[in-house]
């Protein structure tokens, strides 16, 4: 098959008008016309996943994070990302993104984690009045302490440890997350209600809360890393 036919089941899912402007989703290494008859899933292109991809002579990569994000004055293999590049198209392997437009749809990156907490009453945090944007928040089963809160996201996101802000002082019934570098949706967090916020790549500052809501920051990755999955099933469900 080929790549554009990939990447149009891809972005069936999580079209490309999706991603924020300052994103780089989509085909970044490689021709639409390429043929692909192996692929490898990650959710970064880094030397490890690059060298994994020539070994198993995959044609392409697909991963959460696009491998080129800001602007490249010059591709050179003394910079880490400019050597990923003449890598991959030496061994002839394309390379495609599908980032915040896979946020930002409800079946997305956030809706997977909400999946694994066993929310109900799912919807997007940000809503940008289509039914898709950043985050999402729905509520629990039934009401938990915060240790009760605590412990439900080590389990469910197999973490030893949480970064939490100081307890709320009631009981937690609504929960919002984003996956990814949240800290620019806690207010809308706690506009819809929420009295537990998660996310990654929360700054210092933002764990000063009030006794009614509290933020835990399970780590980037952590947060995101259900894309591979999600990604994985829609090409085998489509290839």
């Amino acid at each position: 098959m080929k790549v554009r036919e990939i990447a149009a089941a891809i972005e069936s899912f999580a079209p490309l008008s999706l991603q924020e402007s300052y994103d780089n989703a989509g085909l970044i290494v490689g021709r639409p016309d390429d043929e692909v008859h192996k692929a490898l899933l990650a959710v970064d292109v880094s030397e490890e996943v690059l060298r994994e991809a020539v070994e198993e002579g995959c044609d392409m990569i697909i991963t959460h994070h696009p491998l080129i994000f800001s602007g490249l004055k010059k591709i050179s293999p003394e910079d880490a990302t400019g050597a990923a590049v003449i890598k991959a198209i030496r061994a002839g392997i394309c390379i495609y993104a599908a980032h915040t437009n896979a946020d930002k749809v409800l079946s997305g990156v956030s809706g997977a984690m909400a999946a694994r907490l066993g929310l109900e009453n799912v919807s997007i945090l940000a809503d940008e009045g289509d039914g898709t944007g950043l985050g999402v928040v729905g509520t629990l089963p039934q009401p938990l302490t915060f240790r009760q809160a605590l412990e439900l996201v080590k389990e469910m996101f197999g973490l030893k440890v949480v970064k939490s802000s100081k307890p709320v002082e009631g009981p937690v019934t609504k929960v919002a997350m984003c996956g990814g570098s949240g800290a620019s949706l806690i207010k809308a967090a706690q506009k819809a209600g929420a009295q537990l916020y998660i996310s990654g790549d929360i700054s210092y500052h933002n764990f000063f809360t009030q006794n009614d809501f509290m933020i835990m920051d399970i780590g980037h990755y952590e947060s995101e890393i259900d894309i591979v999955e999600i990604l994985f099933s829609l090409i085998k469900k489509n290839f």
